[in-house]
């Protein structure tokens, strides 16, 4: 089982397409796992997949990307579908950090991180992993620090994505400051 390939179509049915796939999401992002195979059963690009193939997908995915529960699955984070996908409330860590192109921070540094085409702005809980995601636009990015202590105590709302990523709707830019 090519699990990377396999996690890149549930990424991509979840978070990007459902409708492609015939799968009926509930406002909080979760499908049913019958649902799924179903779709990825029919498509037979990967054999016959089973719902304990889709757990060890989870379980060797080094970003955890998808959750099971109850019989449902999710993607949990990166959503470009129109319908707003409801996550929990959360505290963050005091710092979160955001990696981004050069050309992209005069503009951060006036208007905040904002979503762009995605449903919330990507935060990271470390400095490497902001870096990794900087580098997919520019190979030398830079890495903004977020007063995510400052921000949440002001009003700011944050949601957990997974043990390395975390969530807002946006952050004000007199939160963010450069490294």
């Amino acid at each position: 089982m090519k699990y990377e390939e396999l996690s890149k179509e549930v990424s991509y049915a979840l978070r990007h397409a459902p409708w492609e796939y015939e799968l009926e999401m509930d406002t909080e992002g979760w499908v049913s796992m019958e649902q799924l195979l179903n779709a990825l059963n029919t498509e037979g690009k990967f054999g016959n997949i089973t719902q304990n193939d889709l757990a060890v997908m989870i379980d060797k995915s080094e970003k955890k990307r998808h959750e099971i529960k109850a019989g449902k699955i999710r993607a949990m984070y990166g959503h470009s579908i129109l319908m707003h996908i409801v996550k929990e409330k959360k505290t963050p860590p005091d710092k979160l950090y955001h990696g981004t192109a050069r050309r992209f921070v005069e503009s951060i540094k006036k208007n905040g991180l904002l979503p762009m085409s995605r449903q919330y702005v990507h935060l990271s809980t470390d400095i490497d992993t902001a870096k990794k995601v900087g580098l997919r636009r520019d190979e030398n990015p830079c890495i903004l620090e977020i007063d995510s202590k400052r921000a949440y105590d002001d009003g700011v709302v944050f949601y957990h994505g997974n043990e390395k990523v975390w969530l807002a709707d946006k952050i004000p830019p007199c939160y963010i400051s450069e490294l």
